[in-house]
């Protein structure tokens, strides 16, 4: 498999040194690229770099992912417009860790794979480093003038912030690591975001003047996501996007990806997922004879969250689905446990009720509705139910005459309650 090929056809590809698609075809080639340790987990702006190293590993070369143990304590200025909070060890030892748990759920690591992929992290050999030596040994390579022509650089210059020599610092840092993974690890190639491109340029030129400009390495980067109207991909008014099922659930996650615009489905289904190239082709068209059958996001949602998580997930957030935007029944509502069912009412308006109202033979619906606060009076709520326009539990309500009792009580505790087709509120009984 032509790795570079693929990338390019799949929009994965925006900028490269000379010679980097010539090094892949030529032998198995280990190639890396970094993961900022900010948090526990990776969100889906993580998911592009992790791809590119699932389809390196798949196309026979060596993944190598690098964590930011040192250089998370300093901070990237790239697309940056201030300096960030620095972390501390036990934070970063934290987040370090479970940033490698979610690596293996797409990464083979295991030693009986020739092309096994690695994880390392760069506080490993900065540590040993004293300021002086990198002085002397490191920086003596790069020019300033060099690393100011950087556009991450010459930005922040510009700007009313300004940068500290600690972010300034940052590019050469991400330059010793190339350098020290292509002596350390055989490592040949890096890749990243395109705004990374600076940083890892500096690296490919560190590499050529510590060896005496015998070192061949070589870089590519791919085009930053972006969503087709403008807005910032992976973020939704809760924030971002989370690999992490206890930050975003898999419900919520499924949800992203199926509320893609025809755009965005159109783009993503050739990044984010591994569907080949004439499957992908047929899927567009069908999708463009009937936009109104969302193929594309349905099949995007079931790949992407099939991949991160699991398939069992991928079927809990079509049965949720279903329960808020399609024809779910009783059962269905009542086969989800407590966690499932707070996952799928997450954003619902929520309203509570007093239990020991609905104790012994219960209350009339027209009670509950009103004083619930789901209809602004009895007479509205009577009015509607007559005209069959209410649901208890995906369960029509009959007449005015009808109770709500305990018994109805979802995990003993809640009730669907649906007003027309599409206004749902669910109500909590303590």
């Amino acid at each position: 498999m032509n790795l570079i090929e693929e990338l390019r056809w799949r929009g994965m590809l925006q900028d490269m040194t000379p010679g980097t698609e010539e090094q892949l075809q030529k032998e198995p080639t280990a190639g890396y690229v970094g993961f900022d340790p900010t948090a526990e987990s990776l969100h889906i702006g993580s998911l592009v770099p992790i791809l590119l190293l699932v389809h390196m590993q798949r196309a026979g070369h060596k993944p190598v992912a690098l964590i930011g143990g040192a250089t998370g304590m300093v901070g990237d200025p790239s697309g940056k417009s201030e300096e960030r909070n620095l972390l501390d060890e036990a934070t970063l030892a934290r987040n370090i860790a479970g940033i490698r748990k979610q690596l293996e759920r797409f990464l083979d690591f295991s030693d009986s794979n020739p092309n096994a992929a690695i994880l390392v992290n760069n506080y490993d050999w900065f540590k040993e480093i004293s300021f002086i030596g990198f002085l002397r040994d490191v920086g003596k390579h790069i020019t300033v003038n060099y690393m100011m022509a950087k556009d991450s650089v010459k930005k922040r210059i510009e700007g009313e912030t300004g940068i500290s020599y600690t972010e300034f610092a940052y590019q050469l840092m991400q330059g010793y690591d190339f350098y020290w993974l292509y002596q350390h690890k055989g490592v040949k190639l890096q890749f990243g975001g395109s705004d990374q491109w600076g940083n890892i340029t500096t690296g490919t030129e560190l590499i050529r003047r510590m060896t005496g400009g015998e070192g061949e390495a070589f870089a590519f980067t791919c085009p930053l996501i972006k969503k087709a109207d403008g807005g910032k991909f992976g973020k939704t008014e809760k924030g971002n996007i989370w690999l992490d099922p206890n930050r975003t659930s898999p419900y919520q996650f499924y949800q992203f990806w199926l509320n893609a615009s025809d755009d965005d489905a159109r783009n993503w289904i050739r990044i984010f997922t591994f569907l080949q190239r004439e499957e992908i082709e047929s899927l567009t068209a069908a999708h463009d004879q009937a936009p109104h059958l969302r193929l594309l996001q349905k099949k995007l949602a079931e790949e992407i969250t099939t991949l991160v998580h699991s398939r069992a997930d991928y079927e809990f957030a079509v049965k949720a689905s279903e329960i808020l935007f399609g024809n779910a029944t009783t059962e269905a509502l009542q086969s989800l446990t407590e966690t499932q069912l707070l996952q799928v009412m997450d954003g619902v308006p929520a309203h509570q009720f007093d239990k020991a109202r609905l104790e012994g033979e219960g209350l009339d619906v027209v009670s509950f509705l009103a004083d619930a606060g789901i209809f602004p009076s009895k007479g509205e709520a009577r009015k509607t139910v007559q005209g069959g326009g209410v649901a208890i539990n995906k369960q029509k309500v009959d007449g005015t005459e009808s109770k709500v009792t305990m018994a109805q009580l979802l995990n003993g505790k809640y009730l669907l309650v649906q007003k027309g087709k599409k206004n749902y509120y669910f109500v909590t009984v303590e």
